[in-house]
């Protein structure tokens, strides 16, 4: 029986190193939507923890022109604001 709950999971991947929404997701056999869900509740836990540890995003980006400047960087956007372009890299996420 496992003990930890899915966002424990998450926090513990995430320590280990960063990842994507959609890596995590077919780690623990998630959907990416869920993951996201998730994602938000972890920020937040870490931001309340003791300080010692930082949620971090590298923001999405687009892969024709580079745009990084997304309104919300713990989403996936689904086209670039600037080139319309829908080659969007997911944000990357790793606890430190």
């Amino acid at each position: 029986m496992e003990t930890e709950t899915t966002r424990q999971r998450i926090a513990e991947a995430l320590r280990e190193g960063a990842s994507t929404a959609s890596d995590l997701g077919a780690s623990l056999s998630l959907p990416t939507p869920v993951v996201y869900d998730h994602l938000d509740h972890v920020s937040r836990s870490v931001a309340e923890s003791d300080g010692t540890e930082q949620f971090l995003v590298a923001p999405p980006e687009c892969r024709a022109c580079g745009f990084d400047g997304f309104d919300d960087p713990v989403n996936e956007p689904s086209r670039c604001p600037e080139c319309k372009s829908e080659r969007i890299a997911e944000p990357q996420f790793v606890i430190r």
